[in-house]
């Protein structure tokens, strides 16, 4: 156990809160550098979604049915559901002969608040289309069809589409996971429990595919070129992980989960981050994955200035006022 960061939320000259997140960055040998607990058992959520769009690629199902970048950004995405990734999303299903109603996912507000009041305004409700996870559903809806495998039933632990992830986190986090945590994720597929070291050890893989033999090595550089040259289309305006992406011209690749998960990919270190917000606290795992990244070398004077809000976020009260700032305590 090592000491944990600590992320602290000030108002005026007091610290008035403070998160603590576990970390860990890793490279080829191991662990470089940790903070917290290296075997806290939590749900990886979202931060795993860029594993999960491999089986699209290594099953042939992303070159059979034309995906293309932005679709495949999109499979690995928790996008916002904006008008151009309901858009998106509604096409690649028509393509491929299904529609909304063929989502395992269900409906929710969009995330960005312009395309929820559009809705609003129009009157209209949120469908299966405005989940943030609508396009990874529909990567696997793709995945199933192309190796006719049944759709109705591919949110199920027992079905390929599922097994497929499940082995693909076993292998690259080097963990049996036979024991570990079992629940449902909140679009409903199956989730299981990871360790920090597990999580940080599959992110490094991705970092540097060598070792994963040819065909996962090639899906998994596909699957970064897409994210980082449609960054969009992974989150949405504002969002961290499309900010960042944008900002760092394609040298990390960043996904965030719910409950305070954040990774990083950095193929040109070939380092791997993961962390976890022990309380699952959104604000503390995106200015502690901000910090990661500076500290690994990654964020320049340039970046910085395009990422200050994410980097050194500040609390403004409804006059307008200072009132304090988000920081990671030295």
């Amino acid at each position: 156990m090592f000491d944990p960061l600590i992320c602290e939320i000030t108002r005026g000259n007091m610290v008035e809160s403070r998160h603590r997140v576990h970390a860990m960055i890793c490279d080829a040998s191991g662990p470089v550098q940790t903070w917290g607990d290296p075997d806290l058992m939590f749900y990886p959520r979202s931060a795993i979604k860029f594993m999960q769009s491999l089986p699209l690629l290594e099953s042939g199902a992303a070159d059979a049915y034309g995906v293309a970048t932005a679709e495949l950004a999109l499979a690995s995405a928790s996008h916002s559901g904006t008008a151009e990734h309901v858009a998106a999303v509604a096409a690649w299903l028509k393509r491929i002969g299904l529609g909304a109603d063929n989502l395992g996912c269900g409906a929710h507000v969009p995330y960005d608040s312009e395309a929820a009041n559009d809705l609003v305004r129009a009157g209209a409700v949120p469908t299966r289309l405005n989940n943030n996870c609508s396009g990874k559903h529909t990567g696997f809806l793709t995945t199933a069809l192309h190796l006719h495998e049944p759709i109705d039933s591919y949110l199920d632990s027992d079905h390929p589409v599922q097994r497929r992830l499940y082995d693909i986190l076993e292998t690259l986090g080097g963990q049996s996971l036979a024991d570990t945590g079992r629940g449902h994720d909140g679009c409903g597929i199956p989730v299981y429990g990871m360790t920090l070291r597990a999580l940080a050890t599959a992110v490094q893989k991705m970092a540097d595919p060598s070792d994963l033999g040819e065909q996962r090595g090639a899906a998994v550089q596909r699957v970064l070129a897409a994210v980082t040259a449609m960054p969009f289309m992974v989150g949405g305006p504002g969002r961290f992980d499309t900010d960042v992406m944008t900002a760092l011209g394609g040298t990390v690749a960043t996904k965030g989960g719910a409950e305070g998960v954040h990774i990083a990919i950095i193929p040109g270190k070939k380092l791997g981050i993961a962390l976890k917000a022990e309380d699952g606290e959104k604000r503390a795992a995106d200015i502690a994955m901000g910090w990661l990244l500076q500290r690994a070398g990654m964020i320049g004077s340039d970046a910085e200035k395009k990422l200050v809000k994410h980097l050194q976020p500040t609390i403004y009260n409804t006059t307008g006022k200072l009132a304090g700032v988000i920081r990671i305590a030295a």
